[in-house]
C-alpha cells in the first residue's frame, strides 16, 4: 500500500461501537468538500461484514450512504461459506490498488485487529487444509455425540502443545475453532501455526496512519446498549430466520458473529428472547474489551477522543 501523490491512507481502529464508521463517512464527506482535496474510498475491515446478508447486526451502510461514498470490502460472499483471513487480505490487496489507481485516498474503518494487520502489515498468512480441518471436526462431532467432546478437545491441545508448544499456549483447550485451526496448519503445511504469528509481535514502520478511537469507558457501555436495541427493533431477529431459512445457511464462521450466535440459539434451541438479548449484551462488552486489548498494544496508533477524531484522520491524510 502506498500513497496517492501527497495524501496518505489512514485506518480508524477502536472497540466496536467507538464511533468508527460514522466518523469514517464525515471524512469522506468533508474530503469530497474540499478544493482540492482528495476523494476518500471507505474499506471495510470487519470479518463478519463480508457475509451477504449479514446487514443489521454488522452495522453495514445503507443503500443511500452506499450511493454518496464508495465502499469496499462488504457483501463478498453467502453467509454460507467460510471466508479466512488470507483470503481477505487478497481482496483487501485488491480494493486498495483500485483506489490507489483512481487516485482516491483509502480509509480503513474496522475493528477486526487481525485483519487490519494483514493489510497493513502484509502479514505471512497460513493456507487452508480442508481435508485435515475435516477429519478434525468429524472426530470432535463423534465425540461430542459420545459425550465426551471436552475429553476429545483435550487430547487435541495435548497433540498441538506437543507440535506447537507456542500455539499452544496461546489457546485454551475449549476453544474448539482455534484448536482446529491451528492443528490444520500445522497438520497440513508441516510447519508450526505459531511461526505464522512472529509478525504480530512486530509493529514495523507502515505506510498507513492508524488513528484510534479512545474509548469512554462509561459512555460506551451506553452505546453498546443503544446499539444492541437499535438491531432488535431494525429487524436483527427476522434477519437471522431468513439467513437460517436460505440455502446452505449460515456458514461456522457466520454463525459465531456477535448478535447472530444468540439469536440462532433463541431461534433454534428456543432461548428465551429477552436472555438472548442480555448475551448480545455482554458479549458485545467483552468483545469491546478485547479488542481495545488488542489495538492498544500497537504504538503506532495516534489515540483521539471521539469528538476529535475527524479532524485527526483528515490532518493524517495530508501528512505523506
Amino acid at each position: 500500500m502506498r500513497p496517492t501523490g501527497r495524501w496518505r491512507p489512514v485506518a480508524i481502529v477502536g472497540p466496536t461501537a467507538s464511533g468508527k464508521s460514522d466518523t469514517a463517512l464525515e471524512v469522506a464527506r468533508r474530503l469530497a468538500a474540499r478544493d482540492g482535496g482528495p476523494r476518500a474510498e471507505l474499506v471495510s475491515v470487519d470479518s463478519m461484514a463480508v457475509y451477504q446478508g449479514m446487514d443489521i447486526g454488522t452495522d453495514k451502510p445503507s443503500a443511500v450512504v452506499r450511493h454518496e461514498v464508495r465502499y469496499h470490502l462488504l457483501d463478498l460472499v453467502p453467509a454460507s461459506e467460510e471466508f479466512s483471513v488470507a483470503q481477505f487480505q487478497l481482496a483487501a490487496t485488491d480494493a486498495l490498488a483500485g483506489i490507489h489507481d483512481r487516485g482516491a485516498v483509502p480509509v480503513l474503518v474496522g475493528g477486526t485487529g487481525l485483519h487490519l494487520r494483514a493489510v497493513v502489515d502484509a502479514l505471512d498468512l497460513p493456507g487452508r487444509f480442508p481435508d485435515v480441518a475435516a477429519g478434525l471436526e468429524a472426530s470432535l462431532d463423534e465425540a461430542a455425540r459420545a459425550g465426551t467432546v471436552h475429553d476429545a478437545l483435550a487430547e487435541l491441545h495435548a497433540m498441538l502443545a506437543r507440535l506447537d508448544p507456542v500455539a499452544a499456549r496461546r489457546i485454551e483447550t475449549g476453544n474448539r475453532r482455534r484448536l482446529v485451526r491451528a492443528l490444520e496448519v500445522t497438520l497440513g503445511a508441516g510447519r508450526p501455526f505459531s511461526s505464522y504469528g512472529p509478525g504480530l509481535e512486530r509493529y514495523p514502520p507502515s505506510p498507513v496512519a492508524l488513528v484510534g478511537l479512545a474509548p469512554d469507558g462509561a459512555d460506551l457501555e451506553r452505546r453498546i446498549e443503544a446499539r444492541v436495541t437499535a438491531h432488535l427493533e431494525a429487524g436483527l431477529v427476522s434477519e437471522v430466520r431468513r439467513l437460517l431459512d436460505a440455502p446452505g445457511g449460515l456458514s461456522r464462521t457466520a454463525r459465531q458473529a456477535v448478535g447472530y450466535r444468540e439469536v440462532l440459539d433463541h431461534l433454534e434451541a428456543g432461548r428465551p428472547l429477552d436472555d438472548a438479548v442480555d448475551a448480545i449484551v455482554r458479549r458485545t462488552r467483552t468483545l469491546a474489551k478485547r479488542q481495545w486489548a488488542w489495538f492498544r498494544r500497537d504504538p503506532r496508533i495516534v489515540w483521539v477522543e471521539r469528538r476529535a477524531a475527524v479532524d485527526a484522520v483528515i490532518e493524517a491524510v495530508s501528512s505523506a
